[in-house]
């Protein structure tokens, strides 16, 4: 599934969390992930409420303990426990940035307002929302930007915060009015699914969510709308699955290509890398229909521990081809025709120098003389 958002008034992690549970996402599931951080003393739910012309969901988060200060590293070992790739991701991005504008590793992070309840359910549930809406391609409008200053725990700072705009890299942007339209969280999250930005893909769709802020505009509904919707597949549309690896033997690695040929994947290949820091690393490709995309890329999560992969969209170009048997040392030899040549069926052939300990080159040109 693709989701398409629309960030009307801005993004934070809970509007987009009320706009995926109000297009569908399932609270238990939510719940339960959330539950499986080991956090403790908190109560999730959601609600419908009005917010300008519109109603809208509206996520309500209730604690026993208002701390809003722990180590990131805490944070992403109990986003860890979900096996919510995202969840961890977007934790790991706001780690970094952190970082980075203060000088630490981000191993010694130390969270302030970012350290509280509220941003592990926010990231952790939108993460589980879009695993149960089986979504696996996010895009979105270009973010406004909002203005202004914002009091924190190191004083004043301009808005959008250092660590929003660090975390926006890459991303469409466009002006705003004044006040804090994406939040540290909203953008981690954006991030850490590889967010498109630019005009809605051509989907099918199904479902629009709605999730409210905790702002009331005095001429506008405060809302992030999400649009869920199928993909919209020609006739040669393939989907490849890719990821680099630097930590699989290749005994995994060619375990996984032959369990994807398995599952149905129409093509599955590996090549060599060069990763960051020099590292040597391989690049595992799946190349599959549509709609077997979902079922392979679980696979490969499951297969090689990687925590992301990248979706791209193909148009396979098939050429016209035909079969015809030749008959070589009381054998059946498959040889496929296609509008630039003819080659024998490599199967075929093994299996005959099997039995005839011949060499396959010599029963190649064999194949071809028989013709």
């Amino acid at each position: 599934m693709i989701v398409y958002l629309n960030p009307f008034t801005g993004l934070a992690g809970d509007m987009l969390l009320g706009a995926l549970l109000d297009a569908g996402a399932s609270l238990d599931a939510v719940r339960q992930a959330v539950a499986a951080t080991g956090l403790t003393g908190w109560r999730l739910d959601a609600e419908r409420v009005r917010t300008g012309a519109l109603t809208a969901t509206r996520v309500r988060i209730e604690v026993d303990d208002d701390a809003t200060e722990r180590p990131a590293a805490q944070l992403i070992t109990m986003a860890a426990r979900t096996g919510l790739p995202v969840a961890e991701a977007a934790l790991t991005a706001i780690a970094e940035v952190e970082g980075a504008l203060h000088g630490v590793p981000p191993a010694d992070v130390h969270l302030h307002e970012l350290g509280g309840h509220d941003t592990l359910i926010d990231i952790v549930g939108c993460a589980a929302a879009l695993r149960d809406l089986r979504v696996t391609r996010v895009h979105s409008a270009p973010l406004p930007l909002g203005g202004g200053t914002v009091h924190t725990r190191h004083g004043v700072l301009p808005v959008p915060a250092p660590a929003t705009l660090a975390l926006l890299k890459g991303a469409r942007v466009r002006g705003g009015e004044a006040g804090e339209a994406v939040t540290p969280t909203g953008a981690a999250l954006l991030r850490a699914v590889g967010t498109a930005y630019g005009p809605a893909p051509e989907m099918a769709l199904r479902a629009t969510g709605y999730g409210a802020g905790g702002r009331v505009l005095p001429d506008r509904p405060n809302v992030t709308v999400a649009m869920l919707g199928e993909p919209v597949a020609g006739e040669g549309t393939q989907i490849v699955l890719s990821t680099n690896l630097d930590d699989v033997t290749g005994e995994v690695l060619g375990h996984v290509v032959e369990r994807a040929l398995a599952a149905g994947a129409a093509d599955a290949w590996i090549t060599p890398a060069v990763m960051k820091k020099g590292r040597p690393a391989h690049v595992l490709h799946v190349l599959t229909a549509p709609e077997l995309a979902d079922r392979l890329q679980d696979l490969v999560f499951a297969e090689t521990g990687s925590l992301g992969l990248r979706r791209g969209v193909v148009e396979k170009v098939a050429l016209p081809r035909h079969f015809e048997t030749v008959r070589l040392h009381g054998r059946d030899v498959r040889m496929k025709h296609g509008p630039w040549g003819v080659k024998p069926e490599y199967d075929d052939l093994a299996a005959l120098a099997e039995a005839t300990g011949k060499p396959l080159r010599e029963l190649a040109r064999e194949a071809f003389d028989a013709l």
